[in-house]
């Protein structure tokens, strides 16, 4: 009876061993993705965020403008260094635009509530940002959709609400007329294009579950 159980034991044991082995390889791949140099600036970038609220709060238009486009420019850092030394990882695609929509729809809000930018603008963007998360939770528990890269209207909206924030706190800095001119343009820039792009994703989203079912339907 005792032999015969032996060889079933070594097989758990190895089994065990296996699993234990694989289990410690996933920890070590997931520390490796936070410890890469594109995702801590990217932590860096979201660290940014209180200080500059903090600036806008008190006043300090100028000190909050510049953390702010410090902390753009680190957006655009993250990415290079993550293409140029190939350390692009799913936590960093994951990361990246979730520390963009904080660090502006935070700033968006908080400009609002200090009476800088009208509230019919954040209210938009925040219907948009809510409507999306809400689409793409439900279309990722439902059908099992992950792809939801941002279209060329989403980066023009991302890109018109950084030049609507910068021109509102650089208005507080220079009350130079183009200024005030640039101010306005990129506010009903984004007002349009957080609309189109709202627009745009659901009919994406359509194109991608039709394509679902019809790959369902073939198999």
């Amino acid at each position: 009876m005792q032999t015969a159980g032996a060889p079933s034991d070594n097989f758990d044991v190895h089994t065990t061993a296996q699993s234990e082995e694989t289990r410690l390889k996933q920890t070590r791949l997931k520390l490796s993705q936070i410890l890469s140099a594109p995702n801590q600036i990217t932590l860096g970038r979201m660290a940014f965020l209180p200080f500059v609220v903090i600036k806008i709060v008190e006043g300090h238009y100028r000190g909050a403008l510049i953390l702010f486009l410090f902390a753009g420019l680190s957006d655009g850092i993250d990415g290079l260094i993550a293409r140029k030394l190939h350390q692009q990882t799913l936590l960093g695609q994951y990361l990246d635009p979730i520390a963009d929509k904080m660090l502006l729809s935070t700033v968006f809000l908080v400009l609002s509530i200090v009476h800088q930018i009208p509230w019919k603008y954040t209210i938009v963007v925040f219907s948009r940002d809510i409507c999306i998360l809400l689409v793409s939770g439900v279309l990722f528990t439902i059908a099992g959709l992950r792809d939801f890269r941002p279209s060329i209207f989403g980066k023009a909206n991302t890109l018109a609400q950084v030049a609507a924030v910068i021109f509102v706190m650089l208005l507080q800095v220079d009350h130079a007329h183009w200024v005030a001119v640039a101010r306005r343009m990129f506010l009903n820039a984004t007002f349009v294009l957080t609309i189109v792009s709202a627009l745009h994703y659901l009919y994406l989203v359509g194109q991608r579950l039709h394509a679902l079912n019809q790959e369902t339907a073939v198999t």
